[in-house]
């Protein structure tokens, strides 16, 4: 990632506490909440690997490539996703959704951001100079942040059948938390592009 290397450090370790969390998740979950869950951590790892700051540690010249790869792989998975809640009628598709537009998000940066990419800004910029694509991604991900860290503020304590506690993987708060955060660190990333 360009820029400074102590932001870029601490969007590395936000980002893999964000993917070994959902790991966490996805152990204690099952069916599509699962695969939510292991969807997200590889959005978090991959974000994490993503946002080693190159002045400190310089990709190699193929690494862009594979990042494209990589989460281009994760945009066909949750198109897989979205396709098969919209089947079953499923109210998780908007979730789906979110994880598409994450990942062509970080397709987006990776092709953005390789070695002779840069002069591509010039021919998209907006009034501002912003490029088009990068300025819809940020209000995208930012109206997200807003409306998901609302959702956890007044969030109560939630009854389990039986009394039993939650374990920390199936805490919906903290399930929650990861995925502002996650997009707390896109927009981040986002405005380095």
């Amino acid at each position: 990632m360009h820029g400074p290397a102590m932001p870029g450090w601490l969007l590395v370790a936000l980002c893999a506490a964000s993917g070994a969390y959902c790991l966490l998740r996805a152990r204690s979950c099952t069916g599509d909440e699962r695969r939510s869950a292991g969807g997200e951590a590889v959005m978090g790892f991959g974000m994490a690997a993503m946002a080693v700051p190159a002045a400190v540690v310089p990709p190699p010249p193929w690494a862009w490539a594979g990042y494209a790869a990589v989460f281009g792989a994760a945009a066909l998975w949750a198109l897989h996703g979205l396709w098969a809640a919209r089947a079953r009628a499923s109210h998780g598709d908007t979730h789906h959704l979110h994880h598409l537009v994450g990942s062509l998000a970080m397709v987006y940066m990776a092709l953005t951001m390789a070695p002779g990419a840069a002069g591509g800004h010039a021919h998209q910029a907006g009034a501002g100079g912003v490029p088009l694509v990068t300025g819809a991604l940020l209000v995208y991900f930012v109206v997200f942040v807003l409306r998901t860290g609302a959702r956890l503020v007044p969030v109560a304590a939630a009854a389990t059948p039986g009394g039993a506690s939650l374990t920390w993987g199936a805490r919906p708060e903290l399930a929650l938390a990861c995925r502002v955060s996650m997009a707390v660190a896109m927009v981040a990333m986002l405005l380095t592009v």
